[in-house]
């Protein structure tokens, strides 16, 4: 079930790759975003355990709002980290609708 937006935006990235011809670069971008994204939350969780110094929620956050929310999403799932949090989880959330949003908006700009 909480795959289901990253499969949503992958649609939406080849509808509007298709529709408006929309560079493959935007998706190695969001590729990266994603991996440097998923280490951050890596880092993170090791931190948490280790008692050391943790990443400000706001940096987790604004890497996701950057195209790395695919990565923070599967990071949330398979390293079970910031996925028990009603608020981090909301504001996760809305960068994501903010994300896909712009996401949306530009691409159809750019193509008129």
């Amino acid at each position: 079930m909480q795959y289901i937006p990253i499969f949503a935006f992958a649609l939406l990235y080849l509808g509007a790759t298709l529709a408006w011809g929309v560079s493959h670069w935007i998706g190695a971008a969001y590729l990266g975003a994603s991996a440097v994204c998923f280490i951050a939350y890596a880092r993170d969780k090791a931190a948490a355990r280790g008692g050391r110094r943790r990443t400000p929620e706001s940096t987790l956050l604004m890497l996701g709002l950057a195209c790395g929310w695919p990565g923070a999403l599967l990071a949330q799932q398979w390293l079970r980290h910031k996925s028990s949090k009603p608020a981090f989880r909301r504001k996760f959330w809305c960068t994501v609708a903010l994300n896909a949003s712009a996401f949306a908006y530009l691409g159809h700009w750019s193509a008129a």
